[in-house]
């Protein structure tokens, strides 16, 4: 068997925004640190997300060790990492979840108002309010940050692999949003996985994650496309859905490092 090798770290800060490449990342209990920690709602605080507003992928995001960086086209907002809020809680929606955020500052959201082309605000989810991952899947007391479901996704460079050969026009990584990216191993194998660690640091696999629309959105166009949700659906199919990549659940506050090895307990 050959060596499982972590070879990508992503977190996407602002949820269903660009993603930012890093080369170490710390591990926190609702997933990497500044992974979706920020949103964008409605008017009725319902989050909003590329599959209803694909214009969304186009906005692009980087970081540094004071500031989250927000591009769109020519125009940039710089964010505080750690920000200073609107005291005033809001009541916000994310998938069937209700959660308590507060706005970042009115400024931020009339910037984003502008460039979506809609009414929306920019909320942040601090570390200490609760979501709680599904209890089907997870033992009580782990939370998630404002991801789908569960702190991490992790996809073997080989699955992506052997989906590109099944395809006229190879995709890349970045349409499926993971987390974390391994190579060597066999395509899929990520589905079995359940004790792992990357590093000395220990992780759960909970689920194979079951994929939405998203993935037909190109990340640099924001055009809506069929693939890979037609093929995927060719051989990827379980109960009605199309599984691609492993949801995983944190253990340790940690730091995993691109080029650790990866262990199956």
């Amino acid at each position: 068997m050959s060596r499982l090798t972590l070879s990508e770290i992503w977190i996407y800060p602002i949820k269903s925004l660009g993603g930012i490449s890093l080369t170490q990342a710390r591990v926190m209990k609702k997933g990497l640190q500044y992974d979706r920690r920020w949103m964008l709602v409605d008017e009725a605080g319902v989050f909003l997300t590329q599959r209803v507003h694909p214009i969304m992928a186009l906005f692009k995001t980087s970081i540094d060790d004071t500031h989250l960086t927000v591009r769109f086209k020519e125009h940039t907002l710089p964010l505080r990492l750690v920000p200073t809020f609107d005291p005033h809680p809001l009541t916000v929606t994310i998938w069937d979840d209700t959660v308590t955020a507060f706005e970042v500052n009115t400024e931020a959201s009339a910037w984003f108002s502008q460039h979506m082309g809609m009414p929306c605000r920019l909320v942040y989810f601090p570390e200490e309010n609760p979501r709680q991952v599904d209890p089907k899947y997870s033992p009580e007391g782990n939370h998630v940050s404002l991801a789908d479901a569960y702190p991490l996704l992790i996809i073997g460079q080989r699955s992506l692999d052997d989906l590109n050969q099944r395809m006229q026009v190879p995709l890349p990584m970045n349409r499926f949003r993971p987390n974390l990216v391994f190579t060597g191993g066999e395509p899929y194998e990520e589905d079995t996985w359940r004790d792992f660690t990357v590093g000395t640091t220990r992780f759960i696999g909970a689920k194979p994650c079951a994929r939405c629309a998203l993935p037909t959105i190109d990340q640099d166009t924001a055009e809506k496309g069929q693939e890979p949700t037609r093929t995927l659906a060719t051989y990827r199919r379980s109960e009605n859905k199309i599984l691609f990549g492993q949801n995983v659940l944190t253990v340790d506050p940690a730091i995993v490092t691109v080029g650790e090895a990866i262990t199956l307990q």
